[in-house]
């Protein structure tokens, strides 16, 4: 019954289609595309292309045809297709690290006089160990939010510890282990009423959750692209500044690829206008190849298309978890209210660290999360609700299997 089921969902699914344009891959079930987004047969072609007519046939004058500006021309496609960001706002480079370092430090630079930032405990570690260290750097004060492991950060808890000195709030707006969706725009307007930026971590919604930073007012984001963007792995990661900002923030990694006129070399360093200054050293160009492709294939099926069945397939995983999962003592520590969720689902159960791996071996690719949470990652465009089916049919029998020898 599960499986059919499954596979009428599929059968009535309207972008079952799109999973033809991927790299068969062998397994029973990936549910780890929120980690790893799986690549595209057509940027299998681009890349040989480019080895052998742009970078094999221009050579160093590809430079001068488009490679120098593919931060900012793939920064504006990225703003379009999955950040609701117009034109010169957001750079490609680096990453997620870096561009989160870039953003920090010239947030707090921007606030003279204020030295409080606000993060929350249940962030990933990136984020918190750079602004740990950002914090050191400047003598500013961290200004923890104790958050709900099983759920994320609210406008409340934000509006609790923000004020005349908060120079930024950092947080993100799917959380990496709950899968919580955070109110960005509640978020951003409780910190602007008290006159501090807001940076927003993106990495587990772009491409997945549809975002509006410009009409939310967000000041900077940052976020990677090899989870829902299938850029590939160590893709670069991108930044937005919102165009308001370009005046008064200055980043801290003065390169020369984000200098006012790189190739004049001359001493003394100038940044460059609006968003490009963000831009440190040489592009990798690339790096850059393989989200082009998945862009192009969020833009043909639409964000709100992608999201609707990024809650049907994380609603699926729910009502399975409930059916089969359950009864051997699993726990859902993800939101089931839809508009609270994003695009996984993390079960918790203490023998999970030592099942995962066995799940490995026989096809199921979920991921693990300390301390017991098995992570179901559903990337609407590349996973269908058959594999979903599989892929927790076999958990349940491994689960099973481990509690009758426990028994035993």
């Amino acid at each position: 019954m599960t499986l059919d089921r499954a596979e009428a969902f599929d059968a009535a699914d309207p972008l079952a289609a799109f999973r033809d344009r991927f790299v068969p891959a062998d397994v029973v079930a990936y549910l780890d595309g929120n980690s790893l987004g799986r690549p595209l047969l057509a940027t299998r072609d681009h890349l040989v292309r480019f080895v052998d007519e742009t970078w094999g046939g221009r050579l160093i004058r590809a430079w001068n045809e488009g490679w120098t500006e593919t931060p900012t021309t793939l920064g504006d496609t990225i703003g379009r297709v999955a950040l609701g960001a117009a034109p010169g706002q957001t750079v490609v480079g680096d990453s997620t690290t870096v561009m989160l370092y870039k953003v920090a430090r010239a947030a707090l630079d921007a606030r003279p006089g204020r030295a409080e930032i606000v993060l929350d405990t249940e962030n990933f570690p990136t984020d918190r160990y750079v602004l740990e260290g950002i914090a050191a750097e400047r003598g500013a004060t961290l200004r923890w939010i104790d958050a709900d492991p099983s759920a994320g950060v609210t406008p409340a808890q934000v509006a609790a510890v923000v004020g005349p000195d908060t120079a930024m709030v950092v947080l993100s707006q799917v959380a990496y282990r709950s899968g919580y969706l955070a109110d960005v725009s509640a978020i951003t307007a409780i910190a602007h009423r008290a006159g501090a930026l807001v940076i927003w971590d993106l990495c587990h919604s772009v491409g997945v959750v549809p975002v509006e930073l410009d009409a939310w007012g967000v000041d900077f984001a940052v976020g990677c692209t090899y989870k829902y963007l299938n850029g590939g792995p160590g893709a670069p990661a991108f930044a937005y500044v919102a165009s308001r900002l370009h005046d008064e923030a200055r980043q801290p990694i003065q390169g020369w690829m984000g200098s006012a006129d790189p190739f004049a070399m001359r001493p003394g360093y100038q940044p460059a206008t609006g968003v490009r200054q963000f831009v440190s050293g040489t592009p990798p160009v690339l790096a850059m190849l393989p989200m082009r492709d998945m862009l192009d294939l969020i833009d043909e099926a639409g964000l709100d298309a992608i999201r609707r069945k990024s809650i049907a397939l994380t609603e699926f995983v729910l009502e399975l978890s409930d059916e089969l999962l359950a009864p051997l003592d699993v726990r859902v520590s993800t939101p089931r209210d839809a508009a609270l969720r994003g695009g996984h689902v993390t079960l918790d159960h203490p023998d999970f660290q030592e099942l995962v791996p066995l799940l490995w071996e026989r096809g199921v690719v979920p991921d693990f999360r300390h301390p017991d949470g098995m992570r179901v990652g559903l990337s609407p465009l590349s996973t269908s609700f058959t594999e979903v089916a599989r892929g927790l049919l076999i958990v349940a029998e491994e689960l099973g299997a481990g509690h009758r020898k426990k028994a035993a």
